[in-house]
């Protein structure tokens, strides 16, 4: 495995982190909040999801092992998908930058093939081997929101992200 191949893991990520951002640009906070689906999130329910259940919880904790993201997780009683109301917008959006950020600064320094430093206990019978794994997970999980947020923002406002002719 060469750092070719990490940095182009790490390139399809970022462009997912920015098609999920850009795609958000320029909605207000009512906007941003409310509920268009009937499963009930929101669109920064789930950029707050993206910053925790992916960004930190994959690459923090599982893949650096860092114990301080490990106990944040297993500590906390929040709903990664329904932020604290007083929570901003661009707190928020902010969160993911930063998080997205520390991830980055582990990829960059981590083999593709690099064992992973924890597990979580609480998934039973199947598990990830190395790191490379993680990544496609995470870009996987990400183009996916992304496309998600492409259908949300088309049905609150008529924005196509790509628009089709």
């Amino acid at each position: 495995m060469s750092d070719t191949e990490m940095m182009t893991l790490l390139g399809v990520l970022n462009d997912k982190r920015k098609h999920v951002l850009d795609t958000l640009e320029g909605l207000d906070d009512e906007a941003l909040r409310r509920p268009v689906l009937p499963s009930g999130w929101t669109c920064l329910g789930l950029v707050h999801h993206l910053a925790l259940d992916d960004e930190k919880f994959w690459f923090r904790a599982v893949a650096a092992g860092e114990r301080a993201a490990i106990e944040e997780i297993l500590s906390s009683e929040d709903d990664a998908w329904d932020p604290a109301p007083e929570k901003s917008a661009q707190e928020i959006f902010a969160l993911y930058r930063k998080e997205s950020g520390l991830s980055d600064a582990i990829l960059a320094g981590t083999a593709p093939d690099a064992p992973l430093r924890w597990w979580p206990h609480f998934f039973d019978g199947w598990r990830y081997d190395n790191l490379r794994e993680v990544v496609l997970h995470v870009i996987t999980e990400t183009a996916t929101h992304a496309g998600h947020l492409d259908a949300v923002r088309e049905l609150i406002d008529g924005k196509q992200r790509l628009v089709i002719t």
